[in-house]
């Protein structure tokens, strides 16, 4: 019995030194944030051996939910006042992201079956901001038709390319009406159908989620395609196309790592990477942590865990979580809401973000609303970039401000086995960190994720 307590001895470990955990792995990932508990996720269900390590005490990494007591320790803010309420009632998103009802992050979770460990309630509502009022995002064309966003005869002629758009069929010539999108640009498409510059603003930030206005100059079927998705996810729920966990976004990550041990994946919480471990040939056979060390094929992680020679800076994004004793004014009364400024309106190149969410998502005590405003930085004021997103707030009972550094890899991973995601964007949804994934693990795995669930054959009702 006490020969089976040794440690194992391996002849790649270095003298003096223990293994970790098992000691031999296909995989390491390093941090349990939503990109790496997912590929965990998948590898593990492949077959393959993981170890995750994080070096907080909670899953989640970047996109943990932190509770009142928590949140206060993060930000050196002190005790939480008494008046806010319990403790345990709040999940408060450091990442606040809504997911779109038909997305891929949804066909993720349905590929993988995490929706059995989440439960989720829908956004009650998608706003946009346009001279200086914030207007509804329409859900049907009733809505669109008494919409104050556009003139009666700008409505018409919105309705005729929303038609077009929704019976477009890549694969069938017949619906393409004469038009190439692989050539034709976005704003030739707009301006096809004799849609007015604001209209392109409005169905650009806050329909298809462009984050700037670079794509108007390419070739438009991407941006068609992100539009159809956002028009089946909200005519899949009605009120708006975003649906979000309840107890905030920390179940996600943690719905994953469930998924990786199940399937036999070990997982380390508490325990930093001291060092990642090369080859003569400079590639990646495993990590040490204290005296330990495991060997794996490749290691993935977040940009936090490798040489800053492996990632490159990105820029900057300020985000700011707000306690609030009401609704964000003018959206209706509305616990959950998103409200999208599109630069343009504020004099600014990237869109600012507001959303927010309640009791009614187990996010917060009754009568505490958590409103976030997020954009990337495109100054060194980080106040100054909010302003007109907290404009919108009303009376703010409690603010933290955080800016973070944002990173992308350097390569591709495939010479070093160093895969390493990209930070997360500023917007309030995940539609381009889901892209991001999709990159990782064809980058791991040398293969695309297969995609092809349809998003209805969800079993839940929203």
């Amino acid at each position: 019995m006490a020969e089976e307590q040794e440690k194992k001895s391996f002849d790649w470990l270095p003298a003096g030194m223990e293994p970790l955990a098992d000691g031999e792995y296909d995989a390491i990932i390093m941090g349990t944030g939503l990109k790496e508990c997912v590929i965990s996720g998948l590898l593990s269900v492949q077959g393959m051996r993981v170890l995750q390590m994080d070096r907080n005490n909670y899953y989640g990494a970047d996109c943990a939910s932190l509770n009142l007591t928590n949140l206060y320790k993060k930000f050196n803010a002190g005790e939480p006042p008494e008046n806010l309420g319990a403790n345990r009632d709040f999940n408060v998103d450091l990442i606040p992201k809504f997911i779109m009802a038909c997305g891929n992050l949804t066909k993720m979770l349905l590929h993988t079956k995490v929706t059995r460990y989440l439960e989720f309630k829908s956004i009650e509502g998608s706003y946009v901001y346009k001279g200086g009022k914030i207007l509804k995002v329409p859900a049907t064309p009733e809505e669109a038709l008494r919409s104050p966003l556009m003139g009666l005869f700008e409505k018409r002629r919105f309705r005729s390319f929303l038609v077009y758009v929704d019976q477009y069929d890549e694969t069938k010539p017949e619906t393409h009406k004469g038009k190439d999108l692989t050539a034709m640009t976005m704003k030739q498409l707009y301006e096809s159908f004799g849609l007015q510059p604001d209209t392109h603003q409005f169905i650009s930030h806050a329909m298809c989620l462009e984050l700037d206005d670079v794509h108007l100059d390419q070739p438009a079927l991407a941006t068609v395609k992100e539009l159809q998705t956002y028009c089946y996810s909200l005519s899949r729920y009605g009120t708006s196309p975003y649906i979000y966990p309840v107890y905030g976004l920390g179940g996600l990550p943690e719905g994953f790592s469930r998924l990786c041990a199940i399937h036999g994946g070990t997982f380390m919480l508490n325990r930093d990477v001291d060092e990642i471990v090369y080859n003569d040939s400079g590639e990646a056979i495993g990590v040490k942590s204290g005296n330990e060390m495991a060997s794996a094929k490749f290691v993935v992680g977040d940009p936090s865990y490798f040489p800053k020679d492996k990632v490159h800076q990105t820029g900057q994004i300020v985000r700011c979580i707000c306690f609030l004793n009401h609704p964000i004014p003018n959206c209706g009364d509305s616990e959950s809401v998103q409200i999208i400024i599109p630069g343009p309106q504020v004099n600014r190149k990237n869109d600012i973000f507001v959303c927010s969410i309640a009791s009614s998502h187990a996010v917060s005590a009754r009568g505490v609303y958590v409103a976030i405003v997020s954009t990337k930085m495109e100054g060194n004021d980080a106040d100054k970039e909010v302003v007109p997103g907290l404009a919108l707030l009303g009376h703010i009972m409690q603010r933290f401000t955080m800016v973070a550094t944002t990173y992308e890899p350097v390569s591709d991973g495939n010479s070093d086995k160093c895969y390493i995601s990209s930070s997360f964007d500023a917007s309030s949804h995940f539609e381009g960190d889901v892209d991001d994934l999709l990159s990782l693990y064809k980058r791991v795995t040398g293969k695309d994720l297969d995609m092809n669930i349809n998003a209805d054959s969800v079993e839940a009702d929203y």
